[in-house]
C-alpha cells in the first residue's frame, strides 16, 4: 500500500496533466465542447420533469415552488451522475487502456485516479449549470449546502471503490461490461431520484432504504432543496463501507496487475 502511495505522489504531475489532457480534447473535437458533459443530464431532467411533473408534483411537500419536481430531479440527477458516470468510466478502464498500459511503463494505479479527477471536473460543471437552472427558477440554496464537496468526494470515492473492483475483473471476465449497465439501469429506478420515497408503502420503502445510494441521494436533496444537513448517520456506515471496499479493490488491483497487460 505504501508503494502506491508512493507512487501516485512520484507520477501526480503525470495524473494530473493527463486529466487536462483529457479535457481538453474533449473541448477540441466538439464544438460545444464543455457543453456536452451536461447537455445529456439537464434533457434527461426536462423530459423527466415535462412528463411526471403533473403526476408527482403534489407529492413534494416542503419545496415552495412551482418548478419542485424539476428540481428535485436536478438534485438526485446530480448525485446519480457522479455515481454512475464513474463506476462504467473504471469498468471499461483497464480495457481502454490496454494499448498505453503495453507501451508506456507507469503506476497502473494512476489510470482510475485520472478517471476519477476528470469525472470530478465533470461534476463540477454539471453543479455550476444546476444552479444556474436553480436561480432561473427562483430557488437558491442556503447554508446546508456547504456540504456539498464532502458529499461529492464521498460519492467519488464510493463509486470509484465499486469502479477499481469491477474494472480489474472485466479485464479477466469481459461479461462484467455487458452487465454494469444493465444493473445501473435497474438500480437507477430503485433509488429516489425520479419519485419521493413518500409515496411507497412504508414496508416498501424499508426495502428502498437498503439501497447503499439512498443515503446519498436523500444527502443530495436534503442540502439542496430543503436546507436540512445530510443523514449523516446512514452516510458514516457507508463511508466505512466504501473503505473497506476500497481496501478490497486496491489488493485485488495489486495481486492481479502483473497479469492484466497478458489479458489484454
Amino acid at each position: 500500500m505504501n508503494d502506491m502511495i508512493r507512487s501516485v505522489w512520484a507520477y501526480r504531475y503525470f495524473i494530473l496533466s493527463s486529466i487536462k489532457n483529457e479535457l481538453r480534447v474533449r473541448f477540441i473535437r466538439s464544438k460545444l465542447g464543455a457543453l456536452w458533459m451536461i447537455i445529456h443530464p439537464l434533457m434527461q431532467v426536462l423530459i423527466f420533469a415535462t412528463i411526471l411533473s403533473e403526476v408527482l408534483s403534489a407529492k413534494l411537500p416542503g419545496i415552495d415552488n412551482k418548478y419542485a419536481y424539476a428540481l428535485y430531479l436536478m438534485a438526485g440527477t446530480l448525485c446519480w451522475s457522479m455515481f454512475a458516470e464513474t463506476v462504467g468510466k473504471c469498468v471499461s478502464l483497464f480495457v481502454d487502456s490496454g494499448n498505453l498500459m503495453k507501451k508506456m511503463a507507469f503506476p497502473r494505479i494512476c489510470l482510475p485516479l485520472i478517471a476519477g479527477g476528470t469525472m470530478l471536473v465533470n461534476n463540477l460543471l454539471l453543479l455550476v449549470a444546476i444552479f444556474a437552472v436553480f436561480a432561473v427558477l427562483g430557488h437558491y440554496p442556503e447554508a446546508q449546502a456547504l456540504w456539498l464537496p464532502v458529499l461529492m468526494l464521498l460519492t467519488l470515492f464510493f463509486a470509484m471503490s465499486i469502479g477499481l473492483l469491477l474494472g480489474v475483473l472485466n479485464v479477466f471476465m469481459r461479461d462484467i461490461g455487458q452487465v454494469v449497465p444493465v444493473v445501473l439501469q435497474a438500480l437507477f429506478w430503485l433509488t429516489p431520484i425520479v419519485y419521493n420515497i413518500s409515496i411507497l408503502p412504508e414496508n416498501v420503502q424499508n426495502i428502498f432504504k437498503l439501497n447503499p445510494l439512498y443515503p446519498l441521494v436523500t444527502s443530495y436533496q436534503n442540502v439542496l432543496l430543503y436546507n436540512r444537513p445530510p443523514v449523516w448517520g446512514e452516510l458514516v456506515w457507508l463511508t466505512v463501507a466504501a473503505v473497506v471496499l476500497a481496501l478490497a479493490s486496491l489488493v485485488m488491483f495489486r495481486r492481479a496487475s502483473p497479469e492484466m497487460v497478458d489479458a489484454l
